[in-house]
């Protein structure tokens, strides 16, 4: 693998994991958190806990799925 394909790699996956833990993230750990308080406060729900658990899931399969990729990777040197 080319040293640059690695590092596009990398960042694809750094990306994905600031998309799971950032505060303005659509799929965040906040909205699980915010579904939380709702549940436990008796409030209707604001929305579906299984289409953001399926968004989730699928962004951490591709990030288990890069960090399969770049463990394997054997990057090539460039010559200059």
């Amino acid at each position: 693998m080319k040293q640059d394909e690695y590092m596009s790699l990398d960042q694809e996956m750094r990306n994905l994991i600031a998309e799971l833990t950032s505060p303005i993230s659509d799929i965040g750990d906040w909205k699980v958190a915010k579904y939380q308080e709702y549940v436990l406060s008796g409030q209707e729900t604001p929305y579906s806990i299984i289409e953001l658990h399926d968004k989730r899931q699928a962004v951490r399969d591709r990030i288990n799925e890069i960090k399969q990729i770049l463990d394997n990777a054997v990057v090539e040197q460039e010559e200059n």
